[in-house]
């Protein structure tokens, strides 16, 4: 199985998801986890030549990811805690924050902008436009009963088929990976087999 996994906000392809999933996973399963661009452009771009080159079996993103990851067409996708409206938040937090995780590039930091909140508004308003039945039946959500910080899981109704909850706040713990994340990925991948 390859995996690909899309990070959230002020986060990267280090962080504690993407070793835990690493360690709790088979050898011989495979999990892509790059450092996206701040720029909401770029990270789709990125992405895109991503999926392109590797074709990954599903597509997993958590929070802001989970918001990336939509806009990849043509694959199973698992969508945890999305945050759809990311630019909310930005506009909350105008100037620099650090990043949670460290980054190949060594970056630690980043600033949100005025412009940096627009371009992140302008890529929310079209989400969820054409989307095809492959989308809406390949489109699975987990969600965490608990999370204050983001909860989407109304507008992910309106728009997709398939949705669970767990035990767990926005961000995940080692046991909501163990206990639900990768039961949920293999029950996917059975599921897009079948069909």
């Amino acid at each position: 199985m390859k995996i690909l996994y899309v990070h959230g906000l002020s986060s990267s392809g280090a962080s504690s998801t993407v070793s835990n999933l690493k360690r709790l996973l088979s050898v011989e399963d495979t999990v892509i986890a790059p450092d996206l661009p701040i720029e909401p452009k770029k990270a789709v771009e990125l992405l895109s030549q991503i999926c392109k080159k590797e074709q990954p079996d599903i597509i997993v993103g958590t929070s802001m990811g989970g918001m990336f990851a939509q806009k990849l067409r043509g694959y199973p996708k698992l969508l945890i805690n999305p945050a759809f409206h990311v630019s909310g938040f930005m506009k909350n937090n105008i100037g620099i924050l650090p990043f949670l995780n460290p980054r190949k590039d060594g970056v630690s930091q980043f600033e949100i902008t005025e412009q940096l909140c627009a371009d992140y508004e302008q890529l929310e308003t079209t989400q969820f436009m054409n989307l095809d039945d492959f989308e809406k039946n390949n489109t699975f959500g987990l969600f965490g009963k608990y999370d204050v910080l983001v909860n989407c899981s109304n507008e992910f109704i309106q728009n997709y088929k398939f949705i669970r909850w767990f035990e767990g706040e926005h961000r995940l713990t080692t046991e909501n990976i163990r206990q639900d994340v990768i039961p949920y990925i293999q029950d996917i991948l059975n599921q897009v087999s079948m069909k």
